[in-house]
């Protein structure tokens, strides 16, 4: 009997350290287009474990993530990006199915969808 509790013991911890060490489904650097109301923007967005990450996009500038959540493969974050000296807030929430993205961008002029790939 204690040796079927102890492989018990040893199953439930391996699965749980399994689980745990498992990165969210949107860690990597993704190249993505941005739909905005001026037309398509490229830009790279860089997702860390941490909640962490970057966005860059020509004419944005490199703005800094933080507060990056995960929920199942979806993942959300707020960026104050500069757009030609005004401080936009843009609150992001995106979906990953396998390599690619996709999701919206909303922000005071409304929302812009976002797609892309994983790099």
């Amino acid at each position: 009997m204690k040796k079927l509790l102890a492989g018990f013991m040893a199953l439930t911890l391996a699965a749980l350290v399994g689980c745990a060490s498992a990165p969210a489904p949107a860690v990597g650097v993704w190249s993505v287009e941005m739909n905005t109301p001026l037309g398509a923007l490229p830009a790279t967005l860089t997702v860390n474990a941490d909640g962490t990450g970057m966005m860059m996009a020509d004419g944005l500038g490199e703005t800094a993530i933080d507060g990056i959540t995960f929920e199942g493969n979806m993942f959300m974050f707020e960026a104050e990006v500069d757009a030609q000296g005004q401080t936009l807030v843009l609150d992001f929430s995106g979906t990953v199915e396998g390599d690619s993205v996709s999701g919206e961008f909303g922000s005071d002029f409304g929302a812009f969808g976002v797609s892309g790939t994983r790099q």
